[in-house]
């Protein structure tokens, strides 16, 4: 039908600014080895990714007021294809960085937003309900579809070829927008540029604070970061505590600011009264633990599959099927399911859900993968993700008059991405520090020499870095180890590795259950047309 060929081409943007970073992540050990980097540093290009999002995403949102949504998402298609031919281009950490993580991250904060207000230019009443629902369904669609694609062109061909195609897909959108209609821009917008920094340099703040974390340590430090030789720990205190305290107030002054440009009259990068709102705030509180979780579990599985099992990116790719299954299935059903049951009773069902599949993952790790278990819980963690995705777009726009949709299609694209880089950096450093724990336990407690004791310990100070375990066979051979020493420690790493991934699935667990608590605001009864 010609009425859904917007909504088609939204939804293909849409899919593949979801798809990027599965993709990144299913793909993380074959990367590694092509730059020659480290899993340290692809975890911090992923979460620059999405923290580059996060941070600017309120700037995209308001631009697409200024120069018009349609060409806000134009701009923004053409920039992001760009950052995804020079990621596909990529000879180092650096490039793939700059590509991936700011351009194509740029290029997002402005598509995203523009999504969401053209669906609501575009459509009226019913037809804007499924309109919404589709956009969700397919983020879902994109995120299960992810590991699968990019495991089977990452074994077969290479991963740079996703993001050549992702150049292509972008180029068709961009050459069929003609069919998009846009509304006309009411007054003259302005940027308030000391709202641009204080939002962007609170979020950078805090996310980048937990990104050290692992390294630097939450409160004791751990390696000391130096200034012209002099260490960086005031009061004997990590300095990462310093970052996310700055962080905070810096966001709070944002958050004044805001409330003051209000309340005056003048123009805001976000009207905070929004936030007033219980179904909104309620939306977005579910949307962004949604995706912290989402990005914890696709850092935290392909780590265990492929640095523990030594799986390749298809066999991962697979083993994540039955999430991707679940998340197409229940997308669908979560939409059928409106018509009988409340968005409190679908998004409650898809939270306990998540929870269920996080312990059923947590029980099934082991040094020899428990594969039907893991199975089961990749499948109810999918299922509760597709209920999920097939409400909250809705029940946030609900909430809101057209006027406002893209301003709250920027809250949801911060909270979105907010989410990914706390799950993310929060994660990573729970790995890592429970990895290094573990490792260091393990190794002062066998029967291996002094001097390879001590040698661990001090070199573990920075954390211990995750590789394959395969990877420390072969070093310790090389150091010219006896045969013994050398199977003790490959042992230790992997019952250490196993430990780690443990501990971290436990925290996911309690990040699922604590979720049930943002889900109270909404709402019990949903009318089927959106605010208009």
């Amino acid at each position: 039908m010609k009425k859904w060929t917007v909504v088609a081409l939204l939804a293909l943007a849409q899919f593949v600014m979801v798809l990027d970073s599965t993709v990144m992540n299913v793909s993380i050990s074959t990367v590694v080895k092509d730059l020659g980097t480290t899993i340290a540093s692809m975890q911090m290009a992923i979460t620059f990714y999405t923290l580059t999002m996060a941070s600017f995403m309120l700037l995209g949102g308001k631009l697409g007021d200024v120069w018009g949504r349609k060409r806000a998402f134009l701009i923004g298609s053409v920039v992001y294809a760009c950052g995804s031919l020079i990621t596909g281009l990529s000879g180092s950490i650096g490039m793939l960085m700059f590509g991936w993580s700011l351009v194509e991250g740029l290029g997002a904060v402005l598509v995203i937003p523009a999504i969401a207000a053209l669906i609501a230019t575009n459509y009226k009443g019913k037809d804007r309900v499924v309109a919404f629902a589709i956009i969700g369904g397919v983020s879902g669609a994109a995120a299960a579809a992810g590991p699968l694609i990019g495991g089977y062109v990452t074994t077969y061909l290479s991963w740079r070829y996703v993001f050549f195609a992702e150049v292509a897909i972008m180029a068709l959108v961009v050459l069929l927008s003609g069919k998009i209609k846009d509304a006309p821009l009411t007054k003259k917008a302005r940027i308030d540029v000391p709202s641009v920094l204080l939002s962007a340099g609170g979020f950078f703040l805090v996310i980048f604070g937990m990104l050290q974390s692992k390294t630097w340590g939450w409160i004791t430090p751990r390696a000391i970061p130096t200034i012209n030789g002099n260490e960086i720990a005031p009061l004997g205190i990590s300095i990462v505590a310093y970052l996310i305290l700055a962080g905070i107030i810096v966001l709070r002054a944002f958050y004044h600011r805001q409330q003051r440009l209000e309340a005056s009259g003048s123009d805001p990068l976000l009207k905070v009264s929004m936030l007033s709102i219980p179904r909104l705030r309620s939306g977005l509180s579910v949307l962004a633990s949604q995706y912290m979780i989402t990005a914890a579990v696709f850092f935290v599985i392909p780590v265990y599959l492929q640095m523990t099992l030594g799986y390749d990116a298809l066999e991962t790719g697979l083993k994540i099927l039955p999430l991707s299954a679940a998340v197409i299935i229940f997308s669908v059903l979560g939409t059928k399911l409106s018509a009988s049951w409340s968005p409190r009773k679908i998004v409650r069902t898809g939270q306990v859900l998540l929870i269920g599949g996080s312990i059923l993952l947590l029980g099934a790790v082991s040094i020899d993968l428990k594969s039907w278990l893991f199975a089961v819980g990749m499948f109810l963690l999918g299922a509760g993700l597709g209920l999920l995705a097939s409400q909250l777009g809705n029940v946030n726009m609900s909430s809101v008059n057209e006027k406002q949709t893209a301003e709250v299609g920027g809250l949801q694209g911060v909270s979105q991405n907010l989410g990914a880089s706390l799950g993310t950096a929060l994660i990573g450093s729970v790995l890592v520090a429970s990895l290094t724990t573990a490792f260091v336990g393990n190794i002062q407690s066998g029967n291996l020499p002094d001097n390879i004791k001590s040698y661990v310990q001090t070199n573990s100070q920075a954390g211990v870095e995750i590789v394959p375990v395969s990877e420390v066979t072969s070093y310790t051979t090389s150091l010219g180890l006896p045969a013994n020493q050398v199977e003790q420690i490959t042992n230790d790493y992997a019952d250490s590795q196993i430990t780690a991934l443990k501990q971290s699935l436990f925290a996911i667990v309690f990040l699922a259950i604590m979720t049930l608590l943002f889900s109270r605001n909404i709402p019990s009864k949903l009318s089927s047309k959106s605010n208009d």
